[in-house]
């Protein structure tokens, strides 16, 4: 028999399969699309992405940590893919930019967002008080009358208190969702969705957005309602070690920026600061238009991420980033996961974060007084 030439056995490796996709039909689904035609390149990443969501994070014993950054919202992504994940189970607790939440609260009080087209004149935009994002453009009066909302509910005696940033969105979330229902909006607002799935929402950075703007108006007014961004660090570094005592924890990382660093900086904060004994995420998966050669975080690697101890060594392989805008990323990663994995029980960590909490800071003193 003639022996194999070195060069084969190292293709017969590598190979995943041969390059022979089907044609495209007019019965071709979404599913099918990403499995067989979206092979190489960045459209291959995508399919990489989508099995890797499906197969692995959302196995029943992984936690999904989601992110949100850039204008989301704004583009419809929230009722359209966010609200069908929660309500399916695939998502478990989020870090998302507060202007995600602000936005968001347009839809939920029944505000119109439009498309238009990029390239208008901003000066007659501005004569007009029209808002523009890019391509989407809508009523200076949204932001005026979402401000009003959220003064006129953080006024109230409910809140005036100390929270950590996913106490405050669940509150809100529960007085955003009875408006929601009131008006007849139900199911346009992916914080309302969360909090009836009892989805923790973290803001990473909340005074970096009209809310924390309006929040802070508030206190010169003399209210009590303060936001404690340290409760939050201990809060979701609290879930993240519940979830791998237990399992398997996975981020879906959508953009970069604070929310990125901030659902990583969990594992850090257990291994490192706390001193407890982890390992680091088992599964991350990132959508991102951000380069990994000019050093900043929201194009940083898995791999860079493993140096500081937030990804485990061993799952490198179950890692993907897809470098491509998450407005293109997302309804195909939604549509995929919906069609191939049935809905998961809601895990509602919310119901369990004080708890939690306490938990880990249990384990941490007792640590504390055997060193």
């Amino acid at each position: 028999m003639k022996p194999q030439h070195p060069s084969h056995a190292l293709l017969h490796r590598i190979s995943h399969r041969r390059i022979a996709p089907p044609p495209i039909t007019a019965q071709t689904g979404v599913a099918q699309l990403l499995d067989d035609m979206y092979l190489s390149y960045n459209a291959g990443r995508l399919r990489e992405a989508c099995q890797l969501l499906a197969t692995k994070l959302l196995a029943d014993d992984c936690v999904v940590g989601l992110t949100l950054s850039g204008a989301l919202t704004p583009a419809g992504l929230g009722m359209s893919c966010l609200v069908p994940l929660i309500e399916a189970g695939f998502v478990d607790w989020i870090v998302s930019t507060g202007a995600n939440i602000y936005h968001d609260t347009h839809f939920a009080l029944g505000m119109d967002l439009h498309q238009a087209r990029p390239g208008l004149d901003d000066r007659e935009l501005r004569e007009n008080q029209i808002i523009r994002i890019y391509d989407i453009v809508f009523d200076y009066e949204n932001l005026l009358g979402t401000d009003r909302f959220y003064r006129t509910l953080c006024r109230s005696e409910a809140f005036q208190r100390t929270f950590g940033t996913a106490e405050f969105h669940h509150l809100a979330g529960k007085y955003l969702a009875a408006r929601e229902e009131e008006l007849g909006h139900k199911g346009k607002s992916f914080l309302t969705a969360a909090y009836r799935a009892g989805v923790p929402v973290f803001t990473s950075s909340p005074g970096d957005s009209s809310i924390g703007m309006n929040l802070a108006a508030l206190q010169l007014e003399g209210g009590s309602l303060r936001i404690d961004p340290l409760r939050d660090v201990n809060q979701s570094a609290a879930l993240v070690w519940e979830a791998k005592k237990n399992g398997r924890s996975g981020v879906f990382i959508l953009g970069g920026g604070s929310p990125k660093n901030f659902i990583l900086q969990t594992e850090p904060q257990i291994q490192e600061v706390l001193g407890l004994e982890e390992s680091g995420h088992d599964y991350f998966l990132q959508v991102t238009d951000a380069r990994p050669d000019t050093g900043g975080l929201s194009g940083a690697t898995p791999s860079e991420a493993m140096t500081w101890g937030k990804v485990d060594p061993s799952q490198l392989p179950d890692t993907v980033t897809c470098y491509l805008d998450t407005t293109v990323a997302l309804p195909l990663l939604t549509a995929y996961a919906l069609s191939r994995r049935p809905p998961r029980p809601p895990r509602r960590l919310m119901d369990r974060l004080e708890a939690l909490t306490q938990q880990l800071q249990q384990e941490f003193t007792s640590r504390g007084r055997k060193t």
